[in-house]
């Protein structure tokens, strides 16, 4: 019995069909799974803001890479909808229930430019004015200017170096800013005959300097007590703790592109105990910095750089009772940090209720790993006075 040429054509065709269905209910099996964990990075990451690393700092590393997560979910539910099937609801209930962490990351409403205020503040970490990058040596002159010509009220820094004399680097850097500005530094000794800390600058009078001491850390946070007009403001500049990656992060990137072979798990395992170990000290450190805050007897301000996300266990604890510049005044994506690894914001303006934010500005400077921030304050019962007038930004 012979078969016929189209009997022989639709059963290679039906073969076919049948392997071509099979790759496609195993390629979408795969894509589900993908999605899956992604949806469970994304839960891990809701959680961190409420669990203390200090106990355990697995869901701050997802919190972490909070944004990217957030991407690949959206991916993902694009990838579904495009195959027309329900897996889609998956990424979109769980981004649509954390829609308000997206939002401190990124704001979809541009609140325009209000020029009157009363006070303008910059937070800058100038990564120790580039001094050990051998291209950017202009970058100190550069910083300056970049201050001068934005002309803030109040600067906070942080990563200041000095070689040599404190006292010698502090009268160069007023002179740099052209002078009559008042000053606190806090600095710790770095080799032989240089330091390293944080300084807050200010065209206002100062009436207190204090700190805020962090056992066993580098990192630093001071309080200055600044009379603007005829108000006193309290305000933290913050240095809070760094994974400390610096030493590794080179190794690290050559492995992973394959250009070295050894070592490579020794490297990942030293990054994750530094991850952890920064986790842990910053929750430490942020319940000591709000602990303190809640003893102000001024209105505050609280800034710096935290070295953490808006989805972590830090920033909720700094921004309980305070409101974010950013997240009250700002536009576009709110990322602060452009170092080696992903960018992310990780630098904040905080500050209560007894003042106002009605514009906030992340300045694209590129001298530092981070972008010098900017908010614009007045005070809050003098918002409808200050209705219909107008002032030059100072």
């Amino acid at each position: 019995m012979t078969v016929s040429p189209e009997k022989k054509k639709r059963s290679s065709s039906a073969r076919v069909s049948r392997k071509s269905s099979g790759i496609k209910r195993f390629s979408r099996r795969i894509l589900l799974s993908v999605n899956i964990i992604l949806a469970a990075g994304l839960i891990l990451a809701y959680l961190s803001i409420y669990i203390n690393p200090s106990a355990t700092a697995i869901p701050s590393l997802f919190g972490l890479a909070y944004p990217y997560i957030v991407a690949a979910n959206i991916v993902m539910a694009l990838i579904w909808v495009i195959f027309r099937k329900w897996y889609a609801l998956i990424s979109i209930s769980l981004i649509a229930i954390g829609f308000g962490y997206l939002h401190n990351f990124i704001r979809f409403t541009n609140h325009g430019a209000e020029e009157h205020h009363d006070l303008k503040m910059m937070s800058y970490n100038i990564r120790l004015f580039n001094f050990y990058e051998e291209s950017q040596r202009d970058s100190y002159r550069k910083m300056l200017q970049l201050m001068r010509k934005e002309e803030p009220g109040i600067i906070c820094l942080q990563e200041y170096f000095v070689k040599g004399s404190p006292w010698a680097g502090e009268k160069k850097l007023k002179e740099g800013l052209g002078g009559r500005v008042h000053t606190h530094f806090k600095l710790i000794k770095s080799g032989s005959s240089s330091h390293y800390g944080i300084a807050t600058i200010t065209r206002y009078p100062i009436v207190r300097r204090g700190d805020i001491v962090h056992p066993g850390s580098s990192s630093l946070t001071i309080f200055t007590d600044i009379v603007v007009d005829a108000d006193t403001f309290r305000i933290y500049n913050n240095h809070l703790q760094s994974f400390r990656l610096r030493r590794v992060e080179g190794n690290l990137l050559t492995e992973i592109t394959g250009e070295v072979q050894e070592g490579s798990m020794s490297n990942v395992r030293e990054i994750y105990r530094s991850l952890i170990n920064g986790f842990a000290s910053r929750s430490l450190q942020a319940d000591r910095v709000k602990e303190h805050i809640s003893t102000s007897p001024y209105p505050v301000i609280v800034t710096g750089d935290f070295n953490d996300t808006p989805v972590s266990y830090t920033y909720r604890k700094m921004r309980k009772g305070l409101k974010d510049a950013f997240v009250e005044a700002g536009y576009g994506a709110g990322f602060t940090y452009r170092g080696k690894y992903p960018p992310n914001r990780i630098d904040y303006i905080l500050y209560n209720e007894d003042i106002e934010c009605n514009d906030f500005d992340i300045i694209k400077a590129r001298y530092s790993d981070h972008y010098p921030i900017i908010a614009y304050f007045r005070r809050a019962d003098r918002k409808e006075a200050s209705s219909g007038q107008h002032s030059p930004r100072k």
